[in-house]
């Protein structure tokens, strides 16, 4: 049996309770409001630029500009494709959106294809299809919307075939697809429908001005998480979950606990096999279920190189020194890399919280990696120490050397090389 990897969502918290999205995966967002799951299906995007994964986004409901406006600095990348259902569709082939059209193609952020008969069934899958035969890997979709479909080719019997089909090949096909659903637009039955064909159904709801995730199926995993409801918020592409508190202790070590993990590096496995407990303890102790016992959280501060006084500190009460020592430094892994293709030291102790975190890098002579060095959506700075290097930002390709400045806002690279015969050292800021 092939062993399933999990792929990242993009938030960290909704792979925990989701036990990691799979290969294949279909997951439908039943969408209380009809806005909740763009940031989920933002973050998705972002993570599989990181990977340099293909992904196709069908557009039902925006026109391309409005898109783009959408997507922001995540539409400049080589490794998107939109297909536009709305122009001829919703749009109706007004002037008003066919003239996009008339920009010059070299001039778009990402390829647009224009769907010139999307009220045909038949023609949707045709585009989509077409265009993942062109591609290498494991393709991502994201699908916006279910209930667009369903206002272009009217009753729900349409939107059932047409899901009933597409999500067994898209399956056998080796892809991950979002769809999402406004869920008041539909009847029980076709959700039910639905629901029961998907691998992964989530509902997103609002109530009393809070809102909150539900996982509703996760086919092949054994989850204690579905059907409860977590409350989470978000600001920008931050989804943050609101940490499950036992009712009877005052002690929050498990989001603190998280934070240092993953600033060092290390997964939930890493760390439990270190510190000698199983990785589900180390998760119900992030997720504030159970406390660890004395000897093992000695241990969790001596693994990552912290004083337990780490783990209960309280907003405010920092009391650091303002120089710190060489030694003081601490070898971190960057997840979003293979290993070994980048050597990284995070100058500041571990349990220090600056809002500008210096790191030294080395990336090897001759060295190419396909990924950014961190997945960070705040700004980041870079000073090239010594040797030489290059990177790709969008379509553009961008020459360093040594003494350079580089600063990044939203945008992160999608490939670094080091093109000459000695290492190249980096100091590298990430801003908070």
């Amino acid at each position: 049996m092939t062993k399933r990897i999990p792929v990242a969502s993009g938030v960290e918290d909704l792979d925990r309770l989701l036990g990691g999205l799979f290969i294949g995966d279909n997951v439908v967002w039943h969408d209380d409001a009809g806005s909740l799951a763009s940031v989920f299906c933002l973050n998705f995007i972002q993570a599989s630029q990181v990977q340099n994964r293909p992904i196709i986004y069908v557009s039902f409901d925006r026109s391309p500009r409005n898109l783009l406006d959408k997507l922001g600095s995540l539409s400049e990348s080589p490794f998107l494709t939109i297909l536009d259902c709305f122009t001829y569709g919703k749009g109706d082939g007004s002037e008003v959106f066919l003239r996009f059209y008339e920009r010059p193609e070299e001039e778009w952020p990402c390829r647009i294809i224009c769907v010139k008969e999307p009220r045909k069934v038949e023609r949707v899958k045709d585009a989509f299809y077409g265009v993942h035969a062109t591609m290498e890997g494991d393709v991502r979709f994201v699908f916006e919307s279910l209930t667009g479909m369903q206002e272009l080719w009217g009753g729900e019997e349409h939107i059932r075939d047409f899901y009933s089909h597409s999500c067994p090949r898209l399956y056998e096909l080796n892809t991950i697809a979002y769809w999402i659903l406004e869920k008041r637009a539909h009847s029980a039955r076709l959700k039910a429908q639905i629901n029961q064909i998907a691998q992964v159904a989530i509902d997103l709801s609002v109530k009393r001005g809070r809102t909150s995730l539900t996982v509703l199926k996760a086919e092949k995993r054994n989850l204690d998480t579905l059907d409860k409801p977590f409350s989470y918020w978000s600001r920008d592409l931050t989804v943050t979950f609101e940490s499950e508190r036992r009712s009877t202790g005052r002690l929050d070590i498990g989001p603190r606990l998280k934070e240092l993990r993953t600033r060092r590096g290390l997964s939930q496995t890493e760390l439990a096999k270190m510190v000698g407990v199983t990785p589900s303890t180390i998760s119900q102790v992030e997720s504030n279920l159970i406390y660890p016992s004395l000897p093992a959280l000695l241990k969790i501060a001596e693994v990552l190189s912290v004083e337990i006084g780490a783990f209960f500190r309280g907003e405010g009460e920092e009391d650091h020194p303002v120089v710190f020592r060489e030694a003081e430094g601490l070898d971190v892994r960057l997840a979003a890399l293979p290993e070994g293709s980048v050597t990284a030291r995070l100058l500041t102790p571990l349990d220090l919280e600056p809002k500008a975190e210096p790191y030294l890098l080395e990336i090897r002579p001759r060295g190419s990696i396909h990924n950014h060095f961190m997945t960070h959506k705040g700004e980041e700075m870079g000073y090239l120490l010594s040797g030489r290097l290059q990177f790709t930002l969008g379509k553009g390709v961008h020459n360093v050397e040594e003494g350079d400045v580089i600063y990044l806002t939203s945008g992160m690279p999608s490939q670094w090389k080091n093109p000459g015969p000695e290492p190249a050292r980096l100091l590298w800021i990430k801003i908070r």
